[in-house]
């Protein structure tokens, strides 16, 4: 009689863990899906074509996933991903007023077409137009540029190379790491601007959005190196990511989508 009573406890308990697990098991799936373990993505063969480094930080934990270590903590220009710098600091000392600040074009032609007509501070993100940001950093002028290229201690704060030139193949440095750093602090807004400020920049660096995800980017290029830096929004985490490649803008940002799309933090 007891080995019976023993034997129907045995067989509530086996249904009653039967009954558990179907009942967590999709919610388990769905945390281990949005739970991404870093240190285990695998992108060798992205970099097939090319010399290069990939970060991706996962916010809410800092988890960090480095493709080439060696290189992510070389320093190099950061060309036109310095536009997100730039325009936080244009906008906090007022050298322009908001996104839509318009800057007429000189009528000079330049190499790439939508470059050579008026834009505005979002525009001019968006196209990379590299003259506004120029005129841009003359209004802000080097002693407030320098101000705050020291307050968020940004590379290796050197804007010798010209006001309107120190980001572009000349004097400030900064290394893939520190890029992903600066993304990081930006996504969460803990850089020393304004909170209007830091979601307008944020806003204008939105460059796709999907059912449960928005991307945040911003390339550069020049002299035979390529960046895409940025952070993406997915369900409720967010990760930064920092690519730079020997090669151009576009393949390090066609990298960095293959790399999200393939561990399912954006829609392919």
């Amino acid at each position: 009689m007891k080995k019976l009573k023993n034997l129907a406890v045995l067989l509530v308990l086996i249904c009653a863990a039967v009954l558990i697990t179907y009942v967590q098991s999709p919610s388990e799936a769905n945390a281990a899906k949005d739970n991404l373990n870093v240190k285990k993505l695998e992108v060798d063969e992205f970099f097939s074509d090319h010399d290069g480094t990939f970060i991706l930080r996962e916010m809410k934990n800092n988890r960090t996933f480095i493709y080439n270590n060696e290189r992510a903590n070389q320093r190099f220009a950061p060309q036109s991903t310095f536009k997100v710098p730039n325009a936080l600091i244009g906008l906090q000392v007022g050298a322009v007023k908001d996104e839509y600040d318009i800057k007429y074009w000189d009528g000079e032609e330049r190499e790439i077409p939508i470059w050579n007509q008026d834009h505005t501070l979002g525009s001019a993100m968006r196209y990379s137009v590299v003259w506004y940001y120029q005129a841009m950093a003359r209004d802000i002028g080097e002693d407030r540029m320098e101000e705050w290229v020291q307050k968020i201690s940004y590379g290796n704060q050197d804007i010798s190379g010209g006001i309107d030139q120190f980001w572009l193949s000349s004097s400030l440095k900064i290394s893939p790491i520190e890029q992903a750093d600066f993304m990081g602090t930006l996504y969460k807004e803990n850089l020393p601007f304004d909170k209007n400020v830091i979601k307008t920049v944020k806003r204008i660096m939105i460059q796709a959005e999907g059912d449960d995800y928005t991307l945040y980017g911003k390339t550069g290029q020049g002299s035979g190196l390529g960046w895409y830096v940025g952070f993406i929004e997915k369900d409720n985490r967010a990760y930064s990511f920092v690519t730079n490649i020997d090669g151009t803008s576009t393949d390090a940002k066609n990298i960095t989508l293959d790399i999200l799309k393939k561990y399912q933090l954006m829609e392919e």
